[in-house]
């Protein structure tokens, strides 16, 4: 595959920015909006008597409190649809990762919160039903039509929810649990029509008036952001795949053409959701980063094989049609606020960092570039490197073996500790922006041993790809 020549860019400081407390756009305004609607959905309830009826008695208390966290909690559902609609500004704000991180800690707070709404409320129906107290509840979530579609949108949530358990998700394919985690919109939407019918704080015209917006807002974003922009890109790219190389084993590189592809604004570092439309299962989106430095015609993507999905990269045929949504991530070199820079990958890792080092604006000796990999058959753009390293003046180390013991970072044999081995390779490292990417642990060993090498955490910079 051929690659683009690279040329010195001389002494190139890094740009000068704000301090990161200070910079402000219109996408920080999500955080401070969504704390404002959770404030609007407790100033409903408090109109409405809510904490006087929680104080009144026992028995209205139930009732009161099942109230209030039934509100809040399909607030925050909302809020985690709005926070992962693929927004651009808000992607390019706050980062791929840290809004997946925001969408969890929503979804697992609206989720007990919801559940702590439905025993609250069960408790306060039954209570005084005695031996007929489960009739009661079949009467209430079962044959109540308006209940029943909430009792089955809480079904399919407890689902998702279960299956977004780290232990669930290990035993999942991607594939499988991203169809399984779309279900969660239909379960957000079976749920929100007993608000109309039993919900007495959306009977007031501004009541109805905020929820309907917010609802309104939420489908419009997903309309627009995750189906519709996505589509009209890859339609107007009209991106085909043109060649597939392996890179070592399992791990191909695929290399597409399209039409006007700077229109994308792309950045190395950066990543897409890939949908190669070659037959069965196109529809399953997989997320890769870019390998190589974007080209106006040209996208490469490298894919190891970790699943159906992204086994099938290594059957793709020249001409098959691409699909894209993105791009997305910011770990670009617009974070870099020091004079060097240092790059570290493990394994598949190398593919952004690749991207990367090709076309991040540095002068000879500015950069190093260190990569570790577990055998010599599995070093990925081992060539290319070096072909960069001589022509941009990158200080490039190879480290290759298995790990050397857990929470360490380095290979069996190196002959020294996480710290005094960084030090030693990169001596300069408080001056470097410092990017990572590999395998959790190993990011965070090597982000203890820059700590104590003298680097700060404002200098690491790192993109979260788990799911």
């Amino acid at each position: 595959m051929n690659t683009v020549e690279h040329v010195d860019f001389g002494h190139q400081p890094p740009p000068r920015r704000w301090p990161a407390a200070l910079r402000f756009g219109w996408a920080d305004l999500l955080g401070p909006i969504g704390v404002a609607s959770v404030v609007v959905v407790v100033c409903m309830w408090l109109r409405t008597q809510g904490w006087q009826t929680t104080i009144s008695s026992f028995d209205s208390a139930l009732g009161s409190l099942g109230l209030l966290t039934g509100l809040v909690a399909a607030d925050l559902m909302i809020l985690q649809v709005i926070v992962v609609a693929r927004i651009p500004w808000v992607e390019r704000a706050w980062g791929h990762d840290l809004l997946m991180h925001r969408h969890r800690t929503l979804g697992y707070w609206s989720f007990w919160l919801m559940m702590v709404h439905v025993v609250l409320y069960a408790v306060e129906r039954g209570k005084g039903a005695g031996s007929d107290w489960l009739n009661t509840q079949f009467e209430l979530f079962i044959l109540n039509p308006w209940f029943l579609f909430a009792t089955l949108g809480t079904l399919i949530l407890i689902g998702v929810v279960v299956t977004s358990i780290r232990i669930a998700r290990k035993r999942l394919r991607y594939e499988s649990w991203h169809l399984l985690h779309l279900y969660s919109y239909l379960g957000m939407g079976l749920a929100f029509p007993h608000m109309l019918s039993d919900g007495m704080h959306f009977h007031s015209p501004l009541a109805q008036a905020y929820w309907w917006a917010i609802y309104g807002i939420a489908v419009v974003t997903v309309l627009l952001f995750r189906l519709g922009l996505p589509a009209a890109r890859s339609l107007y790219h009209r991106l085909r795949v043109v060649a597939v190389k392996e890179e070592a084993p399992g791990v191909v590189s695929v290399l597409v053409k399209g039409h006007r592809l700077d229109r994308l604004r792309t950045k190395s570092g950066q990543f897409f959701i890939w949908r190669f439309l070659d037959g069965r299962g196109w529809s399953r989106g997989n997320p890769y980063t870019i390998s190589d430095a974007p080209k106006n015609d040209e996208l490469r993507v490298t894919i190891q094989a970790a699943g159906e999905g992204s086994a099938r990269a290594a059957r793709l045929e020249p001409g098959t049609r691409v699909a894209i949504e993105g791009p997305y991530g910011t770990m670009t070199a617009e974070r870099r606020t020091h004079p060097r820079m240092l790059v570290m990958a493990a394994g598949v890792g190398i593919t952004p960092m690749r991207a990367l080092v090709a076309d991040t604006p540095y002068g000879r000796g500015e950069a190093t570039l260190i990569y570790r990999y577990s055998e010599e058959e599995h070093a990925i753009f081992r060539e290319e490197l070096e072909g960069l390293a001589a022509r941009r003046g990158v200080e490039l180390h190879f480290l290759p073996g298995a790990r050397a013991a857990d929470g360490s970072w380095l290979p069996i044999g190196s002959g020294g500790d996480d710290v005094e081995e960084l030090k030693r390779l990169v001596p300069d490292i408080a001056d470097c922006d410092i990017y990572l990417c590999g395998p959790a642990p190993w990011i965070s060993s090597v982000r203890r041993a820059a700590k104590a090498a003298g680097a700060s955490r404002r200098q690491v910079h790192t993109e979260d790809f788990a799911w």
